[in-house]
């Protein structure tokens, strides 16, 4: 696997001043909440980020926010309207929007704000209220110059799981074994919103066929929800620490992206995401992730997108992916413990679910990530991935202040 070179220095990109994450928070992730619009559902999470990193609002210096498609709630640009409830009045506010890693990528733009020296501390949050709108269907639209899907998120990405089986001979119980795992660790989860306690690979496998080769309990669930998070700089994370409480270092940020349809692309392992993987480990200086990633938080919404996952991310080598998720190793009590939390198998909130991967990492290395910390865990990985398999981002964050590298 190879760095791209293109605005790099030795293959590494130069993150800039050090950044770390002072708190997060997020909602409890349910199907439909009828209790509060939007904005209240944002400033649950926001609200319980800022007391996590024990700031006010004179603190904050600018707010980034990060959505999926307006189409799912049929409200374009909320953040204009929500703008007093996010707390940006006075403030920059920038939304970003990457399709399914909008969450992912909104936490990097918020960090690369701090790294660049201009502001002390930013508030970076994002949602979705998928219970105002069908998801599903508002994936179904015509795109100029592609065949319609018509089947939504899973229809889309379901030739790709059945090209990474016949190429790879996974088994057919694999991608039920992954939706136990993560089913079961959103169990101790009290923000999940899928909790089963009782789920076995035989139920799984007795589950109604969705997508070929996707059954109904490998997939995720339509959540509303929302997750915020705190990002400061080195002054701010100090004092953070010289509470008592651990902050999550960012070690390393990354973001590529890939057009959706180009001739001799590989769906089921995408160069974007590759190459942004590559990028990322040389920039955190890890040279071997299987070895020195303590917990994992990856984009999994269908539960065979794990190994396929394993592999882009340089985890493991191609076609090897399945054989690791078997073995027991991103179990838990494995070598690599994959979605402590559960999740996006357990939770997906559109717009929020890549910033929960990464909000939930960063609770990792802060050692508060309750019921379901890894212990000792002190380097995490947050991963998010969206279109089709266009949009990458990626964090690692840890536990020590890394070193500057040149």
């Amino acid at each position: 696997m190879s760095a791209p070179t293109s605005g790099t220095r030795s293959g590494t990109h130069g993150s800039g001043l050090p950044a770390a994450v002072l708190g997060t928070g997020q909602t409890h992730h349910v199907a439909r909440r009828t209790d509060v619009s939007m904005a209240g559902l944002c400033r649950e999470a926001i609200d319980a980020a800022m007391a996590d990193a024990g700031v006010g609002w004179d603190d904050i210096d600018a707010v980034i926010v990060g959505k999926a498609p307006d189409l799912f709630e049929g409200v374009m640009m909320p953040e204009l309207m929500m703008a007093d409830a996010l707390g940006a009045v006075g403030k920059p506010l920038l939304r970003v929007h990457t399709a399914g890693s909008v969450g992912g990528s909104t936490a990097v733009v918020a960090a690369s704000h701090v790294q660049s020296g201009r502001y002390r501390r930013v508030l970076a949050v994002a949602w979705e209220k998928q219970s105002e709108s069908n998801a599903m269907w508002a994936l179904s639209l015509p795109v100029p110059f592609t065949a319609p899907v018509g089947a939504g998120a899973g229809g889309y990405f379901a030739p790709h799981v059945r090209s990474y089986i016949r190429t790879t001979g996974a088994p057919e119980h694999v991608g039920a074994m992954v939706a136990v795992k993560d089913r079961l660790n959103g169990s101790v989860n009290p923000y999940a919103h899928l909790k089963q306690p009782d789920i076995t690979v035989d139920k799984v496998l007795a589950g109604q066929m969705l997508w070929d080769p996707i059954r109904y309990d490998e997939t995720c669930p339509s959540s509303d929800g929302a997750c915020a998070i705190v990002i400061g700089d080195a002054e701010a994370a100090e004092a953070v620490e010289a509470t008592g409480r651990q902050v999550a270092w960012v070690h390393a940020t990354s973001l590529r992206t890939e057009p959706g349809t180009f001739s001799g692309r590989n769906y089921k392992n995408p160069q974007a995401g590759r190459d942004a993987a590559a990028a990322l480990w040389a920039e955190a200086g890890i040279t071997n992730p299987a070895e020195e990633i303590d917990a994992a938080e990856i984009y999994v919404p269908f539960s065979w997108f794990e190994p396929m996952w394993l592999e882009n991310l340089g985890f493991c080598a191609e076609g090897e992916g399945w054989r690791m998720t078997e073995s027991g190793a991103t179990g838990r009590d494995g070598s690599l413990p994959v979605n402590p939390s559960g999740g996006v198998l357990c939770s997906n909130p559109i717009g929020a679910s890549g910033m929960l991967r990464f909000a939930e990492a960063a609770r990792q290395v802060m050692n508060r990530a309750d019921e379901h910390q890894i212990p000792g865990a002190r380097k995490a990985l947050g991963h998010a991935y969206g279109g089709g398999s266009q949009y990458f981002s990626m964090w690692v964050v840890g536990t020590d202040r890394p070193e500057r590298r040149s």
